[in-house]
């Protein structure tokens, strides 16, 4: 098999993490997540695809990649903001501390780019100039570079429902974030994306925007959390073609999940309409993707790990000595 032909494991995905042995479950849109009762949370990365709010189909072994991208991230990035890992005792799981996470997403944007309801060039798209707090001007085009990297914060819905825009003084009138916190996040935030452009940049990828999330631990302090700069959570695009496809009008070369939303996108009203069912070839290119930014962006060899008769009795297996009696 080459590198990135991920035929022979179609139906090796793990679409559902339950684990009833453990405690405290609660299944988020692609992770599954438990609470020990020292204070520890397990973080067991699906591989089900989330977009426009919704679950659009599993992809195998994106759990593993986007896991392991996200610690390669978390070391390059540890001087710059304490994160909430303390172990990985699998490629798909992380145990960390528990937070308070903060009900506000932070987004850094490089490029007037997206397609979701929340995305710049969607609402620049509709008309709208003033966005976030901020202001854009007239005559931008599709997928161009911003003169400087922006924050467009949402509101993080717990419940399901869907994130919301925000602008720094609604943030601050709505109480969501002390006038400190939202300087800390702020910088922060502007600092990470600093890094992961700059590293992004010298392995011939632009990174064009991306989202963080912060919590609280039990001393106060703000800790980032989730995951960080994956092709899950940010848009890669291929240095070396941008600006012949930008200046033809074309879609850069991604290394994101647009890959799978914009085929959705062009067939339904994703946040209205039935899924149409997801060709298998589309979710296997998807997965080389991933595979390919995983390898692009850390210089690493993907090594899936095929242990087990499937993904979670591999899972079940080395977590079985944090398992409670019921």
């Amino acid at each position: 098999m080459s590198p990135h032909d991920f035929t022979p494991f179609a139906s090796r995905t793990l679409d559902d993490a339950t684990i009833a042995e453990l405690p405290r479950h609660y299944r988020g849109k692609v992770r599954d997540n438990y609470d020990l009762a020292d204070g520890r949370r397990i973080i067991i990365a699906s591989d089900r695809l989330s977009a426009f709010d919704r679950i659009l189909c599993a992809v195998p072994f994106k759990g593993q990649l986007l896991t392991q991208t996200a610690r390669f991230w978390f070391e390059q990035t540890a001087d710059i903001a304490a994160n909430h890992v303390l172990t990985y005792p699998d490629p798909n799981v992380l145990i960390c501390r528990r937070l308070d996470i903060l009900p506000v997403e932070i987004v850094v944007r490089g490029y007037l780019a997206g397609t979701t309801g929340t995305s710049i060039l969607t609402l620049y798209k509709a008309g709208q100039r003033q966005m976030y707090g901020i202001e854009l001007p007239d005559g931008m085009r599709d997928n161009e570079q911003l003169p400087t990297p922006i924050i467009t914060p949402t509101s993080k819905e717990f419940d399901g429902g869907h994130d919301e825009p925000l602008t720094p003084a609604e943030i601050l009138e709505r109480k969501l974030l002390t006038a400190a916190q939202w300087d800390e996040l702020s910088a922060t935030a502007l600092a990470l994306f600093a890094r992961g452009q700059k590293l992004a940049s010298e392995r011939g990828l632009i990174l064009a925007d991306t989202k963080y999330e912060f919590g609280v631990d039990a001393e106060g302090k703000i800790v980032l959390a989730d995951e960080i700069h994956t092709p899950d959570s940010s848009r890669y695009w291929k240095q070396a073609s941008y600006q012949q496809r930008f200046e033809a009008g074309e879609r850069p070369d991604s290394f994101d999940k647009d890959f799978v939303r914009s085929w959705v996108a062009a067939r339904c009203d994703p946040y209205k309409d039935p899924i149409p069912v997801i060709p298998e070839q589309l979710i296997l290119g998807t997965a080389a993707v991933y595979a390919e930014a995983f390898e692009t962006i850390t210089g690493q060899s993907f090594e899936p790990d095929l242990e087990g008769a499937t993904v979670l009795e591999r899972i079940r297996e080395r977590l079985a000595p944090l398992f409670v009696e019921r």
